[in-house]
């Protein structure tokens, strides 16, 4: 079961996922998801990546939707996503295989590495709207090298989506939200 901190972190993933902000995802939200990450030079309607990024989306909302019940409605709520994300672990090769998709999507330069702006374009098109990364690239580039390559997103990626551990720098890789400090110390970087 997801800790307080992962549930706070997942809250702002699922309001992002949300595109109508209704409290429910429904299969349209998705679809709004598909067209934001489509805006990405790499991801134009008609190329290959774009067809990767649809997929891995879609698909991950059909495991939401069969995962969470659906309730019958089309819906899925915050819980139901929470019991999706504690399958996680087990699912490291989907978890990796959605990482090197999104890393191929916003590698707007095709450099095989993420620059600072190429993770605040992640960041900003997760979230369809501008975000304050103040310090955060900083703690996710851990060697200081001013970039993440694959292995290092792939690792970043996995602790964002199973991390319960506010000292693991994964966690701040989709932006800020809002961090309490709590028994384990959980705060916002900066």
């Amino acid at each position: 079961m997801a800790g307080e901190f992962q549930e706070r972190k997942l809250r702002g993933m699922f309001a992002a996922f949300d595109a109508d902000g209704d409290g429910c995802l429904r299969e349209e939200d998705f679809r709004a998801l598909v067209a934001r990450w489509s805006r990405l030079p790499a991801v134009g309607p008609g190329t290959e990546l774009r067809a990767r990024v649809e997929t891995l989306l879609m698909g991950w909302w059909s495991a939401l939707r069969e995962a969470g019940g659906a309730r019958g409605s089309g819906t899925v709520d915050l819980r139901e996503l929470l019991t999706v994300v504690d399958r996680l672990p087990a699912m490291a090769a989907e978890v990796t295989a959605t990482a090197n998709t999104v890393f191929d999507a916003v590698d707007a330069d095709g450099d095989n590495r993420i620059s600072p702006e190429e993770h605040r374009q992640l960041v900003e098109t997760w979230n369809g709207r501008p975000v304050d990364l103040t310090g955060v690239f900083e703690l996710l580039d851990a060697n200081g090298d001013g970039h993440l390559d694959r292995g290092e997103f792939a690792l970043l990626w996995r602790q964002f989506w199973t991390s319960d551990d506010p000292t693991e720098p994964g966690n701040w890789l989709c932006g800020r939200f809002a961090a309490t400090p709590s028994s384990s110390g959980g705060q916002a970087p900066g």
